[in-house]
């Protein structure tokens, strides 16, 4: 019988509390934190995570319930993961139980049994090896897919003929059950079958040979380096190399990207690279491919991982290198539930796991450049393009008292004109999808509002809705205005639907590619669109910011801005941090091969000095400015804060929620090296249905900020009317919204 007297286990959810249990008689062994229990609660079951095995119990034995079930014969969490899982927790103040099943795959975080590290996938039948895809001609799509799994026996995985063919679930189903192809598992190639491989490689630039030996030379050992690069100064390069190194060395690495739209292309380099020993995890796989490359990586059979913010948390037990590509991108930082940053976050895993950690950028964080100027990070520099390539040539177009043609000036669609006829191509931006941000009555003045929050309803034409992009609530186009009945409804301003029907209206000969939301919602529609921009089938390319940074177009020399003044004005004291960083991403299209670029700015504030700092200066200029002002105003990265956020049905609740908490925090010892403000409305008061409020905490100093907000948290809990509103706490916030 086990030696364990009770079992403390963490369960999801909001409660900020670990729960005892009793040991069925059953158990021979001794139980391992991290593994899953299945245990009651309440009226049912739940999956719990095993967190330690003490050997007393505040609650009486007579109490306790005895567990179900031991699901795991072996921890999912190991020690250090889960080490790095409990420092989370407590930096970010979540509930422990809630951060430990965010780490795990969703099929994990319920009862089930794993079902193995191997890739679902599909290979070729002997009846289909005999088919000859040219025979396919009026099936094209059979015959693409037929002509990708005839170049292996083994098979493809579906993730794999996605990346070449698109979606393709149905052309699948058709082969199969003509008897031609069938489903296989696949497992992942392990690091001594790269070898076997034929990888592609580039012959590294003096300057990239330079800065990659210098994170060579801290491999072994815990080393945070900031890579600022110019855009098209072959950042990615380098990170391959990079890995290719902590490969040779027996060491697994992580790569962190900021959003699903940069995975494809850079999954396909690295394959190309790395022989194919690479797992990626997003949200937009399936739940068990998902599964199956998460235990890949943790069992170490694969090598690399690449993937989006949550990827951090992923078991790597040899792990040797992580990369943050575009650390500055604000998808880094979670938004919802558990709070964290995955940039950070990377910096204290690469701490613990002892390497080195690579943070790139062409346009760093502000918050990464003080680290390098108090030395906590090692500044290397690509400053320069590759193969000669010059950084594009940026200008202003004034649009004041200039008539727009669905939001483009006569001096832009000139130059867009002189792009195609020179067989080039031109890519305009604009931050905002849909038709028009709003729609509104010509006779009585009504406006398109959201019925559920303070913001207006945007027109999608392509499925005649009205769609608020806050919340999510739809309704159909009206037909006439339904304050008075008017049918003189007019849309107002440009979306990039708006922008393609005027784009067709004065180039109707020309492709155009609109890369949006919207147009990329299909599985696998993105990936067909990138190949399509690469191939030069689409000389006029429309998109948001899905569109402006970690891609490649040689043949893109024209960036039109459409609408840049929306981010010179914002109420969030970053709305410039980001307006810049997206400017230059943006800008950084242009000219990356041998032709020269140029990008053209439409703006009514020509004159505004944050856009002459960019253009004549560059960002290093703007970035020092910007510190300079955050300086003067104690404001991050030079002082720290905390976000309560408080939301309710009633209009005051939040309100008064926050004022007792603020009170409470004011009484608690620390609090007078603090600095309370609000509470205050929100800056999007009512989203949603509820009326939300702020209360912003700062201070100069971390530590005491995070002993005081310990203490604070465990009296918000017991505040009166603290059931009344949804409260969360953000540590360290990115966002006001």
């Amino acid at each position: 019988m086990t030696s364990h007297r009770f079992l403390r286990v963490a369960l999801p959810g909001p409660l900020r509390t670990l729960f005892d249990y009793l040991p069925t008689v059953e158990i021979a062994t001794d139980l391992t934190p991290g593994i899953r229990l299945k245990v009651p609660f309440g009226r049912g079951s739940r999956c719990g995570i095993l967190w330690d095995t003490p050997s007393h119990s505040e609650v009486a034995s007579d109490r306790l319930k005895e567990i179900e079930t031991v699901i795991d014969q072996e921890a999912l969490l190991r020690a250090g993961d889960i080490s790095l899982l409990h420092w989370s927790a407590d930096y970010y103040q979540h509930p422990l139980g809630d951060v430990l099943f965010h780490a795990l795959p969703v099929k994990l975080r319920k009862c089930a049994l794993p079902t193995g590290s191997g890739s679902k996938g599909w290979r070729q039948t002997q009846a289909g090896r005999a088919v000859e895809p040219t025979s396919l001609k009026r099936a094209p799509r059979q015959r693409s897919l037929m002509q990708a799994l005839s170049v292996t026996r083994e098979g493809l995985t579906t993730s794999h003929l996605v990346q070449q063919c698109g979606d393709c679930s149905a052309v699948l189903r058709t082969l199969r059950q003509k008897g031609w192809i069938e489903p296989v598992l696949l497992e992942t190639r392990t690091a001594d079958q790269l070898d076997t491989v034929t990888p592609t490689s580039l012959t590294l630039t003096e300057t990239q040979k330079t800065v990659a030996g210098e994170v060579v030379s801290h491999f072994g050992g815990f080393a945070p380096f900031l890579l600022e690069g110019v855009t098209g100064s072959g950042k990615t390069e380098v990170y391959l190399s990079l890995i290719e190194m902590a490969l040779q060395r027996g060491e697994q690495a992580l790569v962190l990207v900021p959003e699903i739209g940069l995975t494809p292309q850079l999954i396909r380099r690295f394959e190309r690279r790395l022989g194919g020993n690479v797992s990626l995890l997003h949200s937009g796989l399936a739940d068990g491919e998902r599964e199956r490359n998460w235990l890949s990586v943790r069992d170490g059979t694969a090598r690399v991982l690449v993937g989006t913010r949550s990827a951090v948390f992923t078991p790597m037990p040899e792990l040797g290198l992580i990369i943050v590509d575009e650390e500055h991108d604000i998808s880094f930082k979670q938004q919802e539930g558990f709070r964290y940053s995955a940039r950070d976050l990377a910096v204290v895993r690469a701490s613990r796991a002892g390497c080195p950690v690579l943070l790139g950028s062409a346009t760093p964080s502000l918050e990464s450049l003080r680290n390098v100027a108090l030395q906590r990070y090692r500044h290397i520099a690509l400053p320069e393009r590759v193969g000669g390539a010059r950084l594009p040539k940026m200008d202003l177009l004034d649009i004041r008292n200039i008539r727009l043609d669905g939001g483009l000036s006569p001096a832009l669609l000139k130059n867009i004109g002189k792009t195609l006829q020179r067989g080039e191509q031109a890519m305009l931006f604009l931050n905002r999808r849909g038709f028009a941000p709003v729609i509104t009555c010509h006779a009585c003045g009504w406006l398109s509002d959201c019925p559920r929050c303070d913001a207006r309803m945007t027109l999608h034409l392509n499925g005649k809705l009205l769609w608020c992009h806050h919340c999510g609530f739809q309704r159909r186009q009206p037909t006439q205005c339904p304050e008075c009945g008017s049918p003189e409804l007019r849309p107002l301003g440009q979306g990039t639907e708006r922008l393609e029907t005027s784009l067709q209206q004065h180039f109707p000969d020309t492709p155009i590619a609109r890369i949006d939301r919207d147009s990329t919602r299909r599985k696998g529609s993105l990936e067909q669109l990138l190949k399509g921009i690469r191939a030069g089938h689409f000389p006029l390319l429309i998109g948001t910011q899905m569109l402006a940074k970690g891609h490649h177009f040689p043949d893109v020399t024209l960036v039109g801005i459409i609408d840049i003044d929306q981010g010179l004005f914002g109420t969030d004291y970053r709305a410039s941090e980001r307006m810049a960083q997206l400017l230059m991403q943006v800008a950084g299209r242009a000219g990356r091969a041998d032709k020269p670029g140029r990008v053209l700015i439409q703006t009514r504030h020509p004159d505004h000095p944050l856009l002459h700092t960019l253009i004549n200066r560059g960002y290093g200029a703007f970035a020092q400015e910007a510190l300079a002002e955050r300086l003067l105003a104690e404001l991050p990265p030079f002082s720290y804060q905390v976000l309560l956020r408080a939301e309710a049905t009633e209009k005051t609740d939040p309100n008064d929620f926050l004022q007792m908490a603020a009170t409470a925090g004011q009484q608690i010892p620390g609090a007078d090296k603090l600095s309370f403000w609000g509470p205050v409305p929100a800056p999007m008061e009512r989203r949603a249905g509820k009326v939300r409020a702020h209360l912003l905490i700062q201070a100069n100093d971390r530590g005491n900020l995070q002993q005081w907000l310990r203490l604070w948290i465990a009296q918000l809990e017991r505040l009166p009317n603290a059931r009344k509103v949804r409260w969360s706490v953000d540590v360290d916030p990115q966002e006001m919204f």
